[in-house]
């Protein structure tokens, strides 16, 4: 048999490899491709991993469930651009991973899921806890794969990294027969992964500055993965030297710096109408890295399909994203860090014509962004809140969230201003907040982490505060408790006024949930507790959570659940 040569510092260097167990070549190939931290909910499926990672470099998180053992790699794969790694159990342990691996898939980050199989002999009778993976992963992963001889260990992992790097990233499935794992075999290790970057060509920027020069009302919109700090700084460089016009897309506004002159907000959830008026009014849109989806696109009413009225120059990483939804008028194929980097060859004419656009926007994003003039029902003032919170964390702190209306005090108030500091699903994942907190604080333990949850998004995965207590991981935890499913009793007061159905909670005492955990725990329920609270909780040394009472009244920023059920009322009567 014909090997590759054993990377150097992978424990089979030699020449003739060295006789090893599945799972102890596993974990080899792993530390190979830069490995250190991983995420597991234990199983017997693949006992021979766990006995191979005893003895390896690598920071073993264990989890108290798989949904948030996945969403804490997915986290990890989000901020560092590698694939976060997660071990998880056959049957309904992979079933409970299948919410990280689908917000892996929608938000385009490099995730690999290891999954325990049934022994290779009873495959097909539907033995205990057996899943057919492909079926079942087929559609929301990148390459589900069974590997049955672990001679091919080494190549399939190999592939896996590669596959959930390239392109647009995301979820890469692997299953693992429990009977494979114990075979031994002597295989030479694969070589490292390197991700590969996709540059644009000469010719592609020499038409942009062209399109750039020609245009009156230009704008840029950011989104994606396969970023990077440099890659901001870049974009941020060109965005100056152009006085263009840049916008973030839903949940990336780590993209770009809210506090740079050519900031105009993000394509979210509840939009600064004048942004969408200003991009439709654009006469050039330079989409790089996104895919401009329901979301930031608005319900795919921004730019018509498949032609948009504004010329549209599209930049992604992956070709076949290119022309799928809208026809650009100029398609670069290139990953956002290589397209960052040549946009220094892209030189402005002087001066350019749409400054006054430039300055326009950032008065609009200004004026969006300033809580202060904010006031909700309600003894706790949220508008506040934010401005406390702006004063007193560090710029750099990481803000992590799931799914819900609360969402939007960190989206429209927290002004993002570095890379790597926002984790939040663009596939609305409910309960990823305080996983995607427990995963940056593992990964950066010295940076801050704060994770804004709802009462009902908080309890989908509030047993991984168990997770942060165990490692010692001082997350702060900021819940906004209404008693309600909030998101979705607002649409139900808009289209069926009055009546309330299946929204309602009644929630546990989170202070005391926080302190029977171990950690530390307040209870805020007026404006003037909140800052003293957050003092505690911060000098603690702990995880914490501040549970925070809003009034039911107080569903967004602008508006109130008795406003929206009169508006439906309203609308209802005069047709």
């Amino acid at each position: 048999m014909t090997t590759h040569p054993a990377h150097p510092d992978s424990p089979s260097s030699a020449a003739t490899p060295t006789p090893r167990t599945g799972g102890q070549v596993l974990v080899d190939q792993l530390l190979l491709h830069g490995v250190r931290q991983l995420f597991c909910v234990p199983g017997e499926s693949y006992l021979a991993v766990l006995d191979a990672l005893h003895d390896a470099a690598i920071a073993v998180t264990i989890c108290r469930q798989e949904g948030g053992a996945a969403m804490m790699a997915e986290a990890q794969g989000k901020l560092t651009g590698r694939p976060g790694i997660c071990f998880v159990t056959r049957g309904p342990g992979v079933t409970n991973a299948s919410a990280g691996i689908h917000i892996a898939h929608q938000d385009s980050t490099p995730l690999i899921v290891f999954v325990g199989q049934v022994a290779r002999g009873a495959l097909g009778r539907e033995a205990f806890q057996e899943l057919d993976y492909p079926a079942v992963f087929g559609t929301m992963a990148k390459w589900v794969v069974q590997i049955d001889d672990a001679r091919r260990l080494p190549e399939l992992v190999s592939r896996a990294f590669h596959v959930a790097t390239s392109g647009r990233p995301g979820p890469v499935v692997i299953a693992l027969p429990e009977d494979m794992l114990t075979d031994t075999v002597a295989v030479a290790d694969a070589l490292p992964c390197a991700v590969t970057e996709t540059h644009p060509g000469p010719g592609d920027l020499r038409a942009l500055a062209e399109r750039l020069a020609a245009a009156e009302r230009p704008v840029a919109i950011l989104g994606g993965s396969r970023w990077s700090a440099g890659a901001v700084a870049d974009v941020a460089a060109f965005a100056e030297a152009w006085q263009l016009p840049v916008y973030c897309s839903f949940r990336r506004q780590m993209l770009f710096p809210a506090s740079h002159p050519s900031y105009g907000g993000d394509l979210g959830l509840g939009v600064n109408p004048k942004l969408l008026a200003r991009i439709r009014g654009s006469d050039l849109i330079l989409l790089l890295g996104g895919r401009l989806s329901e979301i930031p696109s608005q319900g795919y009413e921004l730019l018509d399909i498949p032609a948009p009225q504004q010329p549209l120059v599209h930049v992604h990483a992956d070709a076949d994203e290119l022309g799928r939804l809208y026809r650009p008028a100029q398609a670069i194929h290139a990953t956002p860090q290589a397209f960052a980097a040549a946009l220094a060859e892209v030189r402005p004419p002087a001066p350019v014509r749409w400054a006054a656009h430039t300055q326009a926007a950032r008065a609009e994003y200004l004026a969006w962004s300033d809580p202060s003039p904010i006031r909700i029902p309600g003894p706790l003032q949220m508008g506040e809140v934010m401005q406390h919170l702006k004063a007193v964390l560090p710029p750099d702190t990481i803000f992590c969230n799931g799914a819900g209306n609360f969402a939007t005090w960190v989206h429209r108030f927290w002004p993002f201003s570095h890379y790597a500091s926002q984790l939040a699903p663009t596939s609305g994942s409910m309960g990823y907040g305080l996983p995607a907190g427990v995963g940056a604080k593992r990964l950066w333990p010295e940076r801050e982490v704060v994770v804004f949850s709802g009462d009902g998004d908080f309890l989908m995965h509030g047993q991984e505060f168990a997770t942060a207590v165990q490692y010692g991981l001082a997350v702060t935890v900021v819940l906004l408790d209404n008693a309600m499913y909030g998101t979705i009793r607002m649409h139900q007061e808009r289209e069926y006024p009055g009546r309330v159905s299946a929204t309602q909670l009644k929630n546990p005492d989170f202070k005391a949930y926080a302190q029977a955990f171990g950690g530390h725990g307040e209870r805020v329920e007026r404006t003037e507790e909140f800052a003293p609270a957050l003092a505690r909780a911060r000098a603690s040394g702990l995880p914490s959570v501040l549970h925070c009472l809003l009034d039911a009244e107080a569903i967004t920023p602008g508006g109130t659940l008795a406003g929206i059920r009169s508006a439906a009322l309203a609308r209802a009567q005069a047709s």
